[in-house]
C-alpha cells in the first residue's frame, strides 16, 4: 500500500526560509510542494521520508532565491492491483459505491464489481439479495473490505464545468466480488457462526 520513490528536483529556495538550518528548510519547502499532492504513476505523496544529498546553492541571473539539486524519497501511497484494503462507504449512486480511507477518498466500486445479488433498493441504497432471500444494506459508514482492481492517473481538465464533481487525479477502482470481500459485518457473522458450531 505504501511504498518509497525516490527523487531528484532543482529546488528554489525562498530567500525568507534561508535562516533556518538548510535541511530543515529544504524539507519545509519539500513538504509544501509534494504533501497531500499526487505524482502520475508514483501515487499520493504522504511524507517526505528522508533527503538524501544536497548540491549545488547557485544564484542564477535575474532571481533571488539559491537552487539546490535535491535527492530525496517520497513516502507514496499506491496500492497495488490485487491488494486487500478497508476502507469505510462514504456514498452512492447508480454507478456504484464511493469509499473512504479517511485520508483518500477517490474510492470507487461500481455495480458489476459487486458480489453476485447485489442490486439497488427502492430507496436507492445498494443492498446483497442472498439464496434465503435477506436482504443485506451496504449503509453509509458501513466497513467494507475491497480487492483494489485498478488505479487511473486522469489527465488535468482543460476547463471544469460548473456542478461537476471536483477533480481526482487519482482514482481507485475497487471490487467486492469474491469470498471475504463486502462488508464486515457480513463474514465476522459467518465466523461467530462457525465458533458457535466448532464449540
Amino acid at each position: 500500500m505504501f511504498s518509497l520513490s525516490l527523487i531528484e528536483h532543482d529546488l528554489p529556495m525562498p530567500p525568507h526560509l534561508l535562516s533556518r538550518p538548510l535541511l530543515d528548510a529544504i524539507k519545509a519547502e519539500l513538504e509544501r510542494l509534494f504533501l497531500d499532492k499526487v505524482i502520475a504513476n508514483l501515487g499520493l505523496c504522504v511524507s517526505v521520508y528522508d533527503i538524501r544529498s544536497v548540491e549545488g546553492g547557485s544564484i542564477h541571473a535575474g532571481e533571488g532565491c539559491s537552487t539546490y539539486r535535491v535527492s530525496f524519497r517520497l513516502l507514496m501511497f499506491k496500492p497495488f492491483n490485487g491488494e486487500v484494503l478497508v476502507g469505510r462507504i462514504s456514498g452512492y449512486d447508480d454507478k456504484g459505491l464511493q469509499v473512504s480511507l479517511d485520508f483518500f477518498d477517490d474510492i470507487c466500486i461500481p455495480g458489476h464489481l459487486m458480489q453476485f445479488g447485489t442490486e439497488r433498493g427502492p430507496d436507492g441504497r445498494w443492498m446483497l439479495k442472498t439464496e434465503d432471500n435477506d436482504e443485506l444494506y451496504l449503509d453509509l459508514d458501513d466497513e467494507i473490505r475491497f480487492l483494489v482492481s485498478s488505479t487511473k492517473y486522469l489527465p488535468i481538465p482543460i476547463e471544469q464545468k460548473e456542478g461537476d464533481p471536483p477533480f481526482a487525479p487519482m482514482q481507485i477502482v475497487g471490487s467486492i466480488k469474491g469470498d471475504g470481500l463486502g462488508l464486515l459485518a457480513w463474514w465476522a457473522a459467518d465466523e461467530e457462526g462457525e465458533e458457535a458450531a466448532e464449540q
